[in-house]
């Protein structure tokens, strides 16, 4: 428990999002303090994957984060611990039939103008990248920049690389403000942390953070599933998926949707996902949601079959309605910044928003135009 405490910069949210905020403001200087009601990545970064990705991006604000970040990462993983387990495995997405393979084809093409590299797989070299994939798929796309981390552990390691001072287990409650409507820091458990800036990194919480600052900000929990299996020799190589996977994340529907993610680990298990829908914080075990991602992962590698699903779990992603995230000052609260509504990119894109969220402290120079991700813009849609 604390009474009063002082920093530069106090960070709400202890996942991989809030480790980078941490991360990037301590090397710009600034003192900071990490707070979370739970443990460390306790929310959306404990049940994620530690996806990587730049796959399943079309051109636009967010690839040029996910890209930045891609970079950002490779450092990081020549800073941090070998136990953050990156691995610059790259992807493999995968048509059913000619249609499919087609549309594949336009949207490769697109990223490419972009600064994606992809590559087309005909059908009779699958095998060459996955063994195991099933038979008569129409062909697919290698990425080789797509990678993975172990959430968790880099969520860890960034907080401690970072110096920042943690605060665990106290909810914050209310966002201070003095007289002219100025952060002054936050009311969490007992206890006061004082400080002029707030960073916004709650994740799929972070609607109710804003709410207690005072100002509206459409963070929604979209639910997805997630299966383990028992530890197994390197089955699958990369990180596979059907080519619906991307337009499922682009959807805004709030129905349940599924669609084949498969991906080994370093340690043996493989993952498979992925669900989408909106029920709410409904944690509730959904046997229809596990026999489809089940049916899904067996469809595209059937020795998986004969494989044991050890355990699942579920997770919320931070889902705001234009699938971009909220990065940088909110105007209608002077001192307060977001760093949340990722969605189900927030692992692949926690360096780039970090260092976005260090540079709009210090306004120094940004690599990359930060207007898209305007905490306010849904006031100025409505």
């Amino acid at each position: 428990m604390f009474k009063r405490s002082s920093s530069d910069v106090i960070v709400v949210g202890a996942g991989v999002v809030g480790a980078a905020c941490a991360y990037y403001a301590t090397r710009a200087g600034f003192s900071v303090t990490v707070v979370d009601r739970g443990p460390v990545a306790g929310g959306t970064t404990g049940a994620g994957e530690g996806n990587l990705l730049v796959s399943d991006k079309e051109p636009g604000p967010e690839l040029e984060l996910a890209l930045l970040s891609k970079r950002l990462w490779r450092e990081l993983a020549g800073l941090l611990p070998l136990e953050i387990e990156y691995e610059a495995k790259g992807g493999l997405v995968v048509a059913s039939d000619a249609a499919g393979m087609q549309a594949l084809r336009d949207f490769a093409a697109r990223q490419e103008k972009a600064g994606v590299e992809a590559e087309e797989i005909p059908a009779d070299r699958l095998t060459d990248f996955e063994p195991h994939l099933a038979p008569g798929l129409a062909g697919g796309f290698h990425y080789p920049q797509d990678a993975q981390v172990q959430p968790a552990l880099a969520a860890a390691h960034l907080l401690r690389a970072s110096g920042a001072r943690i605060h665990l287990g106290e909810e914050v409650t209310e966002v201070l403000t003095d007289s002219n409507g100025e952060v002054t820091g936050v009311r969490a458990g007992t206890g006061v942390l004082h400080a002029p800036f707030v960073v916004n990194a709650a994740g799929a919480w972070g609607g109710d953070l804003a709410r207690h600052a005072g100002v509206e900000l459409p963070v929604l929990p979209r639910r997805g599933f997630v299966l383990v299996t028992e530890p197994l020799p390197r089955v699958v190589r990369h990180k596979v998926y059907a080519a619906d996977y991307v337009a499922d994340v682009a959807s805004g529907s709030a129905a349940l949707q599924t669609s084949a993610v498969v991906e080994g680990t370093p340690a043996g298990p493989v993952l498979i996902g992925a669900s989408r829908e909106r029920v709410g914080f409904d944690r509730t075990l959904s046997i229809e949601v596990l026999r489809r991602l089940a049916a899904n992962a067996t469809a595209l590698f059937p020795v998986l079959a004969g494989v044991r699903a050890m355990r699942t779990y579920a997770g919320f992603r931070p889902y705001l309605p234009d699938h971009l995230p909220a990065i940088g000052p909110d105007p209608r609260v002077p001192g307060l910044l977001h760093a949340c509504g990722h969605e189900g990119a927030g692992i692949g894109l926690a360096p780039a928003t970090g260092l976005l969220i260090a540079r709009l402290l210090t306004d120094g120079e940004l690599p990359l135009d930060v207007r898209p991700f305007r905490p306010d813009r849904f006031l100025s849609a409505a």
